[in-house]
């Protein structure tokens, strides 16, 4: 099977195949350190607060938390944390736009903002990736997809195993709206991230096929799953290798693992991974450890901690891209930069999509 040809991000093949490349940190954990009250959430304080004011003034629900809607009303906060990310070395700067589909949007009465949530999302990280690129280091915007809250393969009621509260198509929808959105705003990378339901996953990956038709663009796109567990599965009931062997017909650029466990606990599952992906770039961005809410970011791992485990998975050959999620902080990604940045990148098979030319 030959390659895909990128319209985008055509280089970023050959600098994963030269050396490991870093994701940023956490969005959401970020935020946080800013203590946004409910009225700077709708625009108080922004560089445009008179409009965003007067326009959310009357939403029927709170929206403090809604991440998404501050790329609207307070795009001088994702820009600043854009920017930080990438101050610390960041390669890859992922879109506010992990929660940014119709369906995330409906707990807030705000579905229809969310085409342009993606919009502005995409295009406060290509600002930001524009003024941090240099030609011996161009920054990439990612446009985040994420798992949405509902699931299309788990009954939400444990009386009836045959519910479903989202199908196939209506996942499908909000996909492509999101998708296209995300290349209209400038998106380099599309990464399908913290995957619970491979479902969902698929739904996204037909969306974003369709996407590429109706554009006549192409771009590399990143899949990443989430084990929930010891039990080395994603919450719909996969392994690691099923849940690769489900998605690989996408040729993704690279697939991985993020979130959940924590690298420490995460390591068996990025070897199994590497092992049953030799022809695909292997990407890994855990959290800072487990969850503790007594601590500042929520997360127990220091920058030090997290950038010793993300250098053993490094030293041992394993991965391509390597960033932090929940709990990770531009600290946390300039101390993996740190100590990555000696270290060569996982070799492909020599039979790979993405092999050295002969």
């Amino acid at each position: 099977m030959n390659p895909p040809t990128y319209t985008r991000a055509a280089a970023l093949p050959g600098i994963l195949r030269q050396r490991l490349v870093i994701l940023d940190g956490a969005m959401g954990t970020m935020i946080q350190r800013f203590r946004l009250s409910e009225a700077q959430y709708r625009g108080e304080g922004g560089p445009d607060a008179a409009a965003m004011t007067a326009r959310f003034a009357d939403l029927p629900k709170d929206v403090k938390g809604n991440n998404e809607l501050l790329s609207l009303t307070r795009p001088d906060v994702i820009g600043a944390i854009h920017e930080q990310y990438l101050a610390a070395g960041a390669d890859l700067i992922e879109t506010n736009t992990f929660g940014a589909t119709t369906i995330a949007q409906e707990d807030y009465a705000m579905a229809g903002l969310a085409r342009e949530m993606n919009l502005a999302s995409a295009r406060l990280a290509r600002a930001a990736c524009d003024k941090f690129s240099t030609p011996d280091k161009p920054r990439y915007v990612a446009g985040a997809l994420g798992p949405t809250p509902r699931t299309a393969s788990i009954s939400p009621d444990v009386n009836d195993p045959g519910a479903r509260n989202i199908s196939f198509e209506q996942l499908r929808a909000a996909y492509l709206e999101q998708t296209l959105a995300l290349i209209e705003g400038g998106a380099d990378v599309l990464l399908v991230e913290t995957i619970f339901d491979t479902l969902n996953a698929k739904a996204a990956l037909f969306a974003i096929d369709e996407a590429f038709e109706q554009t006549g663009e192409r771009l590399p796109i990143i899949i990443s799953g989430t084990v929930t567990d010891a039990s080395g599965r994603v919450l719909s009931g996969q392994t690691v290798t099923a849940f690769w062997y489900s998605v690989r017909h996408a040729q993704p650029l690279a697939v991985g693992l993020n979130c959940a466990l924590g690298a420490a606990l995460m390591r068996p599952y990025i070897q199994e991974l590497a092992k049953v992906a030799p022809d695909t770039f292997i990407s890994c961005y855990p959290n800072a450890g487990l969850p503790n809410p007594m601590s500042d970011t929520g997360f127990d791992e220091t920058p030090e901690v997290t950038s010793r485990l993300v250098h053993g998975f490094a030293a041992e050959g394993l991965v391509n891209i390597v960033g932090g999620c929940c709990g990770t902080t531009p600290d946390h990604i300039g101390a993996i930069a740190r100590a990555v940045g000696p270290l060569a990148p996982r070799g492909l098979h020599a039979s790979g999509f993405y092999r050295e030319a002969a």
